[in-house]
């Protein structure tokens, strides 16, 4: 099997492909291009009236980059209704070491010290691709979410590419877009700057609390 190297995974993402496994503990991964590609309008990111209220609430303390290697577990890890992932072990080690080259990034959720919810994606110049997120608490995951999409916007990014669209996410708003529309979208992002740390640590919080009275 080809090694997942920091310098394959960038450039199977630059030209919109990305790899999965068929369960956590297959040996091989495949590459996939999807005929409609799932993507999270930046311009048009919607907050659910109800996740509203819990953000106002802010029971949880988010973080970024704080616990890489544990979210990415976490993601790998069977939970009710998902018995099984695609994220197998090699896929689990390439990714880590992509977040240690800069080019990987988790947001993570914490209640009483413990990891309660978050996600990690991968970064490249004006992309973001999401690629997998957890909850152990009530809306924990959707609120990483909304403090990922607020660092994008503050940072100036064109694109965060889902993959694909499930029901919990398009109720923020995500669309499946054709294959040719999409590699139009990546391309714009790839020649934009942005910069995912435009603010320190949790100082999206302020914006996460305006997005709150806009959506």
């Amino acid at each position: 099997m080809t090694e997942l190297t920091p310098d394959l995974l960038l450039r199977a993402y630059a030209i919109g492909v990305f790899p999965m496994a068929d369960s956590r503990n297959a040996a091989k991964i495949f590459w996939v291009d999807p005929d409609l590609r799932g993507i999270v309008p930046l311009d048009g990111f919607h907050i659910p009236r109800s996740l509203r209220k819990t953000l106002k609430r802010a029971p949880f303390a988010v973080t970024v980059d704080r616990a890489f290697p544990d979210v990415v577990a976490a993601c790998a890890r069977a939970s009710p209704g998902r018995e099984n992932t695609w994220i197998n072990r090699g896929i689990e080690r390439a990714y880590t070491r992509l977040h240690r080259v800069g080019h990987a990034h988790s947001v993570e959720c914490w209640a009483d010290g413990r990891l309660v919810g978050g996600l990690y994606g991968v970064r490249l110049a004006g992309a973001f691709f999401g690629e997998s997120m957890f909850s152990r608490a009530a809306d924990a995951s959707k609120v990483a979410l909304v403090h990922l999409v607020a660092r994008l916007i503050l940072g100036r990014f064109r694109l965060l590419d889902i993959q694909f669209v499930t029901g919990h996410l398009s109720r923020f708003g995500a669309a499946e877009i054709p294959r040719a529309a999409y590699r139009g979208l990546l391309a714009e992002a790839l020649a934009a700057e942005a910069d995912f740390y435009s603010l320190p640590e949790g100082g999206e919080t302020e914006f996460v609390q305006s997005m709150t009275q806009m959506s």
